[in-house]
């Protein structure tokens, strides 16, 4: 079969941020929104995987340290985020209780899982379905930009452990590690190139 026609193949390259097709040349500026144009960016690959060991290195913290202190009536009660899940689930708030576990276990996860994956792809050169490679980064990228979900649902959860009487909540060494983690998985993302993706797969089509 023969390989497709693609466009650097034609000497244009796409932008990433306006997305005009411009013309290949040895000094790439975009000509519309003016930012700095490559064909590929594989020096990238150093940065995602940097950066995806360090959410990795940090999720694990996040999820065994205590999120939060809270302390009611000279009682102290320091809560994991899967204690958290357990207590709404003992009182009964499992709708809740399942939207803190994806929201906040099985998301930051999968986007860790997911980003690694697709590392691994363009490293060794796997002959994969790259329009499903493509469709899995499109939706790492898509929940990105809703990571911040995961923030807003530990505040419902400190809410929910907050009412009943007079109580101060601190937030536990986790919340740091938990948002640090959020924001990480986002940058992985933005740094990783799809294009490369589809770069081996169409050379051996």
């Amino acid at each position: 079969m023969k390989a497709p026609a693609t466009a650097l193949k034609q000497g244009f390259i796409r932008c990433h941020e306006c997305g005009q097709l411009i013309k290949a040349n040895t000094t790439l500026i975009c000509p519309v929104c003016r930012s700095r144009v490559s064909a590929r960016r594989h020096q990238n690959l150093h940065l995602t995987a940097a950066l995806i060991i360090s959410s990795l290195s940090l999720y694990i913290p996040a999820n065994i340290f205590p999120i939060m202190t809270v302390t009611e009536l000279g009682a102290t009660a320091r809560h994991t985020i899967a204690g958290g899940i357990a207590a709404l689930i003992h009182q009964d708030m499992i709708p809740i209780a399942l939207l803190v576990l994806i929201a906040s276990i099985l998301v930051p996860l999968l986007k860790i899982l997911g980003i690694t994956l697709l590392l691994l792809c363009v490293h060794f050169k796997w002959q994969v379905d790259a329009l499903l490679f493509t469709r899995l980064y499109r939706i790492i990228a898509f929940v990105g930009r809703w990571s911040m979900l995961d923030i807003f649902m530990i505040s419902i959860l400190v809410g929910l452990v907050d009412l009943g009487g007079v109580a101060s909540v601190i937030a536990g060494p986790a919340a740091t590690a938990f948002a640090a983690v959020v924001v990480l998985t986002m940058f992985a993302a933005k740094s990783f190139d799809p294009r490369l993706i589809w770069d081996h797969q169409l050379s051996h089509d």
